[in-house]
């Protein structure tokens, strides 16, 4: 009898420990399973972040080309040109040339080459020139079109506090006015 319970004990505890060891081996196996989904997902995150990166090089590309010939040739300008009609043919055309280099840094940033105060600094640059100010000014109307809630329109609205605090400034040094907003 004290043979039948040390034999049944033995056989016990071996049916734990084998137990114990398939338990252990399964959640090992999920694990990694769990694991190689996360890398995957990863991987396919990446895949997707280069693809949009892709998309936005071309964009600009495109954008540029497009530009490029209006600049060019008056007679495509007139395709896109919303400016008012009383200015200058010879301005209107530095307008979208500020406008490709507006657009140029705008794309920088959403490729995730500038970050937001790269993108800020380099606004902060461009607009000492009083032709990409009045391009600014000029172009009002079409940033009204813009969603509220867009990156386009939020950055938009940060130039715009960039602009005045430049006005406002009681210093020569510009490259030390303003604060980017957080986003």
């Amino acid at each position: 009898m004290a043979t039948r319970k040390i034999t049944a004990g033995r056989l016990a505890t071996t049916a734990a420990g084998l137990l114990l060891a398939t338990a252990t081996l399964t959640l090992a196996s999920r694990q990694r399973r769990l694991e190689e989904a996360r890398l995957q997902m990863r991987h396919l995150e990446l895949e997707e972040l280069a693809s949009r990166r892709k998309a936005l090089e071309h964009q600009q590309r495109m954008h540029w080309e497009l530009l490029s010939k209006a600049i060019d040739d008056p007679s495509l300008a007139a395709v896109i040109d919303t400016y008012d009609k009383s200015i200058p043919a010879e301005k209107r055309r530095q307008f979208f040339y500020a406008n490709a280099w507006y657009v140029n840094l705008y794309h920088l940033y959403r490729m995730g080459i500038l970050d937001l105060d790269g993108l800020f600094g380099r606004l902060r640059e461009i607009f000492q020139s009083p032709v990409l100010r009045e391009y600014w000014e000029a172009s009002r109307g079409q940033r009204a079109t813009l969603e509220p809630s867009s990156d386009e329109a939020k950055i938009g609205r940060m130039v715009d506090a960039l602009i005045k605090d430049l006005d406002e400034a009681d210093t020569d040094e510009w490259w030390v006015v303003g604060n980017p907003p957080p986003m």
